[in-house]
């Protein structure tokens, strides 16, 4: 509890309360500047804000401090937290176990690798046989393009080879295509020829049907007046 002002008049009355009073009865010192007395400093005002603000940045830092906590917790979730380390420690004993299983069958594992595994059966879980089914569809897909991919491999090295050859063929077939076209336009252009020619074929005909139906009409002129004739109808 804060201690009572002495100079406060409203207090109970006491000797520097008697003392003013004397004081504003003799008009020294008016009630004005006793009230103004009475205010707080500003400066106190302000140096109590300034603890509130430390006090609130204090608690701020305070806050971040645990969200950042929370942050590395929930990432190292997996290694810290018991449930998963109950699971990792779960999982390692079972691998632990299946490799003691495997050291104590060790001599009949290795005799059973060293015989042929022909037409023998494997036991197979049921819940692994989808699974082997599709391992089964892979390794038939794998065997058939085997061959094709080590044929790819052996041809790894003779690639700048065969890649000058085909050069070489894509040049020869470019000139294969020059001739090609050249040889396209000469047989049109024969075609053309011979249908002029057909068309021409016709006329010839009809001039030599002429000819031999003149030759018929007139026998008897002498051989001079038929080639006449003929040099005329040349003409």
């Amino acid at each position: 509890m804060a201690a009572a002002n002495p100079w406060d008049r409203a207090a109970e009355p006491n000797a520097a309360g008697l003392l003013l009073d004397r004081f504003v009865a003799s008009g020294l010192v008016t009630q004005e500047m006793l009230n103004i007395s009475k205010k707080s400093a500003s400066c106190f005002v302000n140096f109590s804000r300034l603890q509130q603000m430390t006090n609130i940045q204090a608690e701020i830092y305070q806050k971040n401090l645990e969200i950042e906590l929370l942050r590395l917790e929930k990432d190292a979730a997996d290694v810290i937290h018991p449930s998963f380390l109950a699971q990792k420690c779960n999982a390692l004993q079972n691998m632990n176990n299946h490799l003691e299983a495997v050291l104590k069958e060790k001599r009949s594992l290795r005799q059973r690798l060293l015989k042929p595994m022909c037409q023998e059966n494997l036991p197979i879980e049921a819940v692994y046989h989808r699974y082997m089914v599709h391992l089964l569809e892979l390794a038939v897909t794998f065997i058939e393009r085997l061959e094709n991919h080590l044929e790819t491999i052996r041809n790894i090295p003779h690639l700048d080879e065969n890649l000058k050859k085909m050069s070489k063929a894509l040049a020869k077939m470019d000139i294969l295509v020059t001739e090609t076209e050249e040889l396209a336009e000469n047989i049109l252009k024969w075609q053309e020829q011979q249908k002029e020619v057909s068309s021409c074929i016709p006329k010839i005909l009809a001039e030599e049907n002429y000819l031999h139906k003149h030759d018929a009409i007139m026998p008897s002129l002498p051989f001079t007046s038929k080639v006449h004739i003929q040099t005329v109808n040349a003409k």
